[in-house]
């Protein structure tokens, strides 16, 4: 049995040695978690992170740690989302949130999304030093998402930091306290939208809560809108840092998106693929002995499936280290899940890293680091792979 990888802060700066040592001693491997107390099962081969997504596990957190005490303090509406559901509650969850959540809707945010993008860099001046992160890939999620609910404009930096501080890996009571801030934030809009509706995303889940012969639960409800507005900007934000970093060390294939601009859209998906912003899937367990791919699990076992290991496998993708935008089969990449899980965002967050990485190819064509690449610190966060701040010279 393999010790744990995610208590090596190497691990964080580029977890994809590990990820291939992991790969190398079995696709599907029983590491040990706390100390030796629990044991794993990581999944970092592609065909089994596949099978992975769609094999009989669990994703109903409250089972698994029901005779688990862990002195936490979750709010419920962060700790049991729809990603944290099996079918049929998941089934029934997941189709009612789709009637208001629809791909229509994403094609008519195009304009605005490129329009805000183009707002941000807008005061950047030729020459000067920014923070991509901090002052383009950080605010454009987070406000498109905020718009798409409903969320007041004045409020958005609030909702900004819960969202990174719920992702504040190891640091529990600082992920307690932003699920409590940021679910009884929603917990009113949610009140001033019944009695005010508006033609956002929120009170169309309002309506559905209020009519649908199926209809939500008042505590659904809540936790859907925080999970659509966590989970809607935070792994888009560290995609597109990773997705201009990539551009930036692979001068050749940046030139080759800022000669045929009309190559973006297939190129994000090689790029999503090279390095994916959700690098360890949400949190799976094994109800029964299951088994993946000929490695027997044992019941009661969580499970990581590594998409950012899968998406490296050189059994699916020959020479998987190199950035190639035009690979013929990056977009099987597993950079959103796979499965009845798959992220019902991968649309927009699609749309917002192409919309982003076009604005900055056409204004900015001496778009380079600032910072040496080895110097640049990664998010402490199991769950995402993103940069805590990107300087580049514009």
């Amino acid at each position: 049995m393999a010790s744990s990888p995610f208590a090596d802060p190497a691990f964080y700066a580029d977890r994809y040695p590990t990820y291939a040592a992991l790969r190398a001693a079995s696709p599907v491997l029983q590491v040990a978690l706390d100390g030796g107390a629990t044991t794993a099962a990581v999944v970092t081969g592609y065909e089994e992170a596949r099978q992975a997504f769609t094999a009989p596990l669990s994703k109903d957190t409250g089972a698994y740690f029901a005779d688990r005490p862990s002195g936490r303090s979750l709010h419920p509406a962060v700790a049991r989302t729809m990603l944290a559901t099996d079918p049929p509650e998941h089934t029934r969850l997941r189709r009612l949130v789709t009637k208001a959540f629809t791909p229509a809707r994403v094609d008519g945010l195009r304009p605005y999304i490129r329009s805000l993008a183009e707002q941000l860099v807008g005061a950047w001046e030729p020459g000067s030093e920014v923070d991509l992160v901090e002052e383009l890939a950080g605010p454009l999620p987070v406000t498109v998402i905020c718009q798409l609910l409903g969320v007041p404009p004045a409020d958005r930096p609030s909702i900004r930091s819960w969202s990174t501080d719920l992702f504040a890996t190891g640091d529990h009571q600082r992920i307690d306290a932003a699920s409590h801030a940021v679910a009884g934030y929603l917990s009113q809009l949610i009140s001033g939208k019944r009695t005010h509706p508006d033609r956002s995303l929120l009170s169309d889940l309002i309506a559905v809560h209020d009519e649908d012969a199926d209809r939500l639960g008042e505590d659904e409800l809540l936790s859907l809108a925080v999970l659509l507005l966590v989970a809607g900007h935070e792994t888009t934000t560290a995609a597109i840092g990773n997705a201009v970093l990539a551009l930036l060390q692979h001068p050749a294939e940046l030139e080759h998106l800022r000669t045929d601009p009309h190559r973006i859209r297939a190129a994000v998906d090689e790029l999503l693929r090279y390095d994916s912003a959700v690098s360890i899937a949400t949190w799976r367990w094994a109800p029964d002995e299951v088994d993946l791919s000929g490695t027997a699990v044992p019941a009661g076992s969580p499970v990581f499936v590594c998409p950012g290991a899968a998406n490296r496998d050189p059994g699916r993708f020959p020479d998987p280290d190199r950035l190639d935008l035009g690979r013929a089969n990056a977009a099987g990449h597993l950079a959103f899940g796979h499965g009845i899980h798959r992220c019902l965002g991968a649309p927009l967050a699609h749309a917002e890293v192409e919309i982003v990485l076009g604005v900055l190819l056409e204004r900015f064509p001496g778009l380079q680091l600032a910072a040496p690449a080895d110097r640049l610190v990664r998010r402490q966060s199991r769950l995402v792979r993103g940069l805590v701040a990107l300087p580049v010279s514009v």
